[in-house]
């Protein structure tokens, strides 16, 4: 066990915050919100921490790369209240959900791969309006459900430039043809990545002028990179919550 805590010296907020970077202000919160257990009180009022709480609050700021501030802090609570059994719960939530970002940046590679230059007699023009629709045109509703998403963000996308469908000149309805439908996919995608649409429309525009997923290829490496940090900050976090679990409780039977 650790030095200090086999010391059971008293600690007063001032000491975590600094060794944290914290404000004093932050750590009460963090008490108040069940983050770290209850603060001992001196005869005057005065919170006193001792070193379990020192193994608290870096166990909770090391889990909040990993899970987030809002994960991170439920984690604390309920091993504080020893429902460990939620707090496995809400570990597993969030690697799970990091396994289906890895799924959805593999489909937007996949995606990307697929992508073809539209040739001049595929794009639509005004004189071809009439045409019959083509098996792979979609109307907005089709196309909607198809990717799991309502129409009206279909509607936002083709007002922020993601999609450009045409409208059929009798009804006035959308219709996304193939090259719009994989515009679709791929802004569907990209949005499921986390990406604003701010960064996907220029992201799109380049890969049509391009032909191909090169102007990509910086975003999907960057995307990589922080998967890959937050794989490490999912481990880091559980190292830290298990030496406050372990050291903690050894501490608190003592």
């Amino acid at each position: 066990m650790d030095r200090n805590l086999q010391s059971g010296r008293r600690l007063r907020p001032v000491d975590l915050a600094r060794g944290h970077g914290l404000s004093t202000q932050a750590v009460r919160n963090y008490e108040e919100a069940g983050i770290l257990p209850p603060a001992g009180r001196t005869p005057h009022g005065y919170r006193t921490y001792t070193p379990v709480h020192a193994l608290a609050l870096r166990a909770f700021l090391a889990l909040v790369p990993g899970h987030g501030h809002g994960t991170a802090a439920s984690i604390m609570r309920a091993v504080n209240q020893d429902a460990t059994e939620e707090a496995f719960r809400l570990i597993d939530e969030s690697h799970a959900q990091l396994l289906d970002d890895r799924a959805t940046l593999r489909a937007v590679e996949s995606a990307l791969r697929d992508l073809k230059p539209l040739a001049a007699s595929e794009a639509p023009a005004a004189a071809d309006s009439f045409v019959r629709l083509a098996a792979s045109d979609r109307f907005i509703g089709s196309l909607a459900r198809q990717l799991g998403i309502r129409p009206a963000t279909l509607r936002k996308w083709e007002r922020a430039g993601l999609v450009s469908p045409r409208r059929d000149p009798q009804t006035g309805y959308r219709v996304y043809d193939e090259a719009a439908v994989r515009d679709a996919r791929l802004a569907h995608q990209l949005r499921r990545g986390g990406y604003p649409l701010e960064r996907i429309a220029p992201l799109i525009a380049h890969v049509r002028e391009a032909g191909g997923p090169e102007p990509l290829e910086a975003t999907l490496r960057d995307w990589h990179a922080r998967l890959s940090a937050r794989g490490r900050a999912l481990l880091t976090g559980a190292a830290a919550l298990e030496t406050y679990v372990r050291d903690g409780r050894e501490q608190q039977l003592a």
